[in-house]
């Protein structure tokens, strides 16, 4: 939304933080602003030129509080007082050189013809030695690029300053905005404060602010990288690692807090580890992390996938490195004795570290970047008008409340008791009913102040807002498409508005109220359409309008001054919005643009989600015509099983099969070979679903063909369907069955066991048999050797033929097994065969809970 936009009236609760927010937002802004004109002040005093000098030039070393001279004038006061190139200065009229503000703090402290004592050591492990030099008048010479360096290093802090607190008082209530505007406000305070004509306390207040800053910058700006855009895998893994690098930093400043305001370790700490290693830890650790904090932006840099967020982090990933990098490496080199010239350190610090929050600036001014709307287009004109007209409101409804009040006096004048009260209740009802008009009256004022002032602004938020509202509940290509063109056509007023939506994979079609059926399609797969979807942003025409623009053919004849694409989430090429020419001849704004790109984004989504409805639809009509007919499958597959059993004076007969789908593999059969014969089947074909249900028929039907034929001789008629299978079914296509042919007359049973899982015979005795394999898988080999056996059941024998899936039903790693099938079977052998049956199944499924794995098949046979 825009900033132009009214905001929302927020809660007491979050209005109050909000104010205190601001508040603490005041004081460190003060603070910041504060340290900043002292250090102005010290920097423009520093910066005077002396007014005397030695005639040599040094450079200030830090690790060791000395400066090395590197030339001497010939014939100037330091030539005659023997100091020699190469000499190490360490004290000026005996004060130690702490830092490299003691030399100019020195020299502003005399005048020509002043005598200096310089103590200094020759040679290296030499004693230290004193010469006196009389101190000479400055003559120019300052080198044209070293004043330049001097006075660009004053604006040094600026760009970190307003950016940092401009971004601190746009987004107060945001955690990262209060971090952004520390990290920058501590990286203002890196060169530190010259000790130069600055008044004591001021003197102490930037040097406690300077040295509590600095102290964070490490630790802030590893902070800083390691949750912005998102958390980087360095602060996932290691969560508490910013937390601890602050008090770290800050026990750096704790001991010079308010004396040099100098960094270093803690007194302990320093006694252990000794004084060199101890006199540069500080730098090192406040450079350890910002090489962590280059490391998470980097990290978080390769893990952006969004376009979008690409877009934003890219300006500042390589403002932040370009800018950062220099800068740390050259801060670094001075650590280890390398000191870089004047005009050098100016070049980095002022112009290549600028980059660092000139492109924070940039991605928040270009692309939003940090969610701060910057449009910030509430000018003078605008809030005068908008109060003006609130105050004026305000000062109506005074008045014509007084002069209520006065009238009604004035009527009730002679009733002087009544006068008074009534007036002052009756003009504060009129003054209530006044105001609560008047809040309406604003609201329509502040409106059309809204829409004079920020027309695009307020024309994008109404169509966004209603966009937003209408997409959510449109289902339909031509619905959405009538919204696009009614809002765009309000909100731009273009010559001309064409609204392409993708029909299939080789084009767009005119969608919308005008569009025209007879209208061309343009493929999708032009190449003009395939980089625009790649860019993602609005095409305008050259100046020369589209005929220049040497648009292709369908797209030509269209004359669009403005190409949208709309696109999905995989970047695929959705629809097209083609804009003529506005009426108003001027051309689309950078605001309409953004407008435009917004709104086509809606619509992509909008789009695909119609795709994807449109797609669940089809699977959903494609599985239930696939439940249809699996269900028809089912019934036709159950009705291959044989409806009603033969009936013998011997054999008692009940069978069942529970599929674990709707069609199986599994089969079971009773095939009347004539009077007082019939043959048991069972058998589990290969593999699941239609393929074993489609196998289980053909085996079927051929048993039944081949059996009548050959009812004395199941070797030979398995062996004519053993054939048949070879040539119907693809190798590795097989089945196990059980065929016994059964005599009524002489309770004799011949049989063939194909692979299949042995039969159960249980004696009426009470002793247990197996019927093991005589033959192999039945439908696998052309070479296929087959024997029969043959079994003499007594009166009182129960039969049970089972598939593999009732033995090996689970629970957990257990199998049910033939020992449980035993145990069933004997503790209701003499119960009829269907009681059986269905008992032994109940205990099958309570055992594996109900979920089946595999079809589960018995057949159970009584002899009488």
């Amino acid at each position: 939304m825009s900033s132009a936009t009214p905001p929302l009236p927020a809660p007491p609760l979050q209005r109050g933080r909000h104010a205190i927010l601001r508040i603490l937002a005041a004081g460190f802004a003060a603070a910041a602003l504060a340290y900043a004109g002292t250090w102005l002040l010290a920097v423009h005093s520093a910066g005077r030129t002396p007014a005397v000098e030695l005639g040599f030039d040094i450079d200030y070393m830090a690790d060791e509080h000395d400066a090395r001279v590197n030339s001497v004038v010939h014939g100037g006061p330091a030539e005659r007082a023997g100091i020699r190139p190469g000499d190490r200065i360490v004290a000026l009229d005996g004060q130690p050189l702490a830092d490299s503000d003691v030399q100019p703090l020195v020299w502003a402290a005399h005048k020509p013809g002043d005598t200096i004592r310089v103590d200094l050591r020759r040679g290296i492990g030499a004693q230290r030695s004193s010469v006196q030099a009389v101190f000479r008048a400055r003559r120019p010479g300052q080198a044209p690029t070293d004043r330049i360096a001097g006075e660009a290093l004053n604006f040094y802090l600026v760009p970190f300053l307003v950016v940092g607190l401009a971004v601190l008082f746009l987004r107060v209530d945001a955690p990262i905005a209060w971090l952004l505007a520390l990290l920058f406000t501590s990286f203002a305070v890196i060169p530190g404060v010259p000790d130069v004509g600055i008044p004591s306390p001021w003197r102490h207040f930037a040097i406690a602010y300077q040295a509590m800053m600095v102290s964070v910058v490490g630790p802030l700006f590893y902070w800083f990288f390691a949750v912005f855009p998102r958390p980087s895998v360095l602060d996932r893994r290691a969560p508490w690692l910013k937390w601890a690098a602050l008090p770290g930093g800050l026990s750096l400043a704790a001991t010079n807090l308010f004396s040099t305001g100098a960094l270093s370790l803690p007194w302990p700490l320093s006694a252990v580890l000794g004084e060199v290693v101890a006199r540069g830890a500080p730098f090192w650790y406040e450079f350890f992390f910002m090489a962590l904090g280059l490391v998470s932006l980097g990290l978080n840099r390769a893990q952006v996938k969004d376009t979008d967020a690409l877009r934003r982090i890219r300006v500042v990933f390589w403002g932040t490195i370009l800018g950062v990098t220099p800068t740390l490496l050259l801060a670094g080199a001075g650590q280890i004795g390398f000191e870089a010239p004047l005009w050098s350190r100016a070049l980095v610090d002022v112009l290549v570290l600028s980059l660092f929050p000139l492109s924070f600036a940039y991605a928040i001014l270009r692309h939003r970047a940090l969610d701060i709307p910057v449009l910030l287009r509430r000018g003078a004109r605008y809030v005068l008008v908008l109060r003006g007209s609130t105050v004026l409101l305000t000062l109506a409804c005074l008045s014509l409340t007084l002069l209520f009040a006065v009238a009604v006096t004035h009527y009730l004048r002679p009733s002087r008791d009544l006068a008074p009260p009534m007036g002052i209740g009756l003009g504060a009802g009129f003054g209530g009913l006044l105001l609560w008009s008047g809040a309406s009256v604003q609201r329509r004022v502040r409106a059309r102040v809204d829409r004079a002032f920020f027309r695009s602004a307020y024309d994008a938020r109404i169509i966004l807002e209603d966009l937003g509202r209408r997409t959510a509940r449109t289902t339909d290509r031509i619905e959405l498409a009538q919204l696009l063109e009614q809002r765009l056509r309000e909100a731009l007023q273009p010559g001309s508005l064409h609204v392409y939506l993708r029909r299939n994979a080789n084009g767009l079609g005119p969608e919308g109220r005008g569009a025209d059926p007879a209208a061309p399609m343009i493929p999708a797969g032009l190449p003009f359409l395939t980089a625009l979807a790649e860019d993602g942003e609005p095409w305008e025409a050259p100046a020369g309008g589209a005929a220049e623009a040497g648009l292709p053919a369908p797209l030509a004849g269209l004359r669009p001054d403005c190409l949208v694409p709309m696109t999905g989430r995989d970047g695929a090429l959705l629809g097209l919005l083609v804009l003529g020419a506005r009426r108003s001849e001027e051309p689309y704004s950078g605001e309409d643009k953004r407008l435009l790109t917004s709104v086509a984004s809606q619509a992509g989504v909008a789009l695909e989600n119609i795709r994807l409805a449109e797609e669940i639809a089809e699977r959903m009509e494609a599985d239930r015509r696939v439940a249809r007919e699996m269900a028809i499958a089912s019934e036709v597959q159950n009705r291959l099983l044989p409806q009603s059993l033969p009936q013998l004076k011997s054999l008692e007969v009940a069978a069942r099969c529970i599929q674990a789908r709707a069609v199986g593999g599994d089969f079971y059969d009773v095939l009347d070979l004539g009077p007082g014969r019939v043959g048991l089947v069972l058998a589990d074909v290969s593999g699941k679903g239609i393929h074993a249900a489609l196998l289980m028929a053909n085996l079927q039907a051929h048993l039944r063909s081949q059996a009548i034929f050959s009812p004395d001789d199941p070797v030979r008629c398995l062996r004519q369907i053993n054939q048949m299978l070879l040539k119907a079914t693809d190798p590795g296509h097989f089945a196990t069955l059980f065929l016994g042919i059964y005599e009524d007359a002489t309770r004799r049973m011949s049989y063939v066991n194909c692979g299949h899982n042995p039969p159960v015979w249980l004696r009426s005795d009470g002793s247990v048999g197996m019927l093991d394999a005589t033959a192999t898988v039945i439908g696998a080999f052309e070479e296929w050797p087959c024997n029969a056996g043959a079994v003499q059941f007594s009166a009182g024998d129960l039969f049970a033929l089972y598939s593999d899936g009732l033995t090996e039903a689970m629970r957990g790693e257990e199998e049910f097994g033939e020992e449980r099938l035993v145990d069933a079977l004997k503790g209701i052998s003499q119960r009829a065969p269907d009681h059986v049956v269905s008992e032994v199944l109940r205990q099958v499924q309570d055992f594996c809970g109900g979920g089946l794995q595999d079809d589960l098949t018995l057949l159970i046979a009584r002899v009488r």
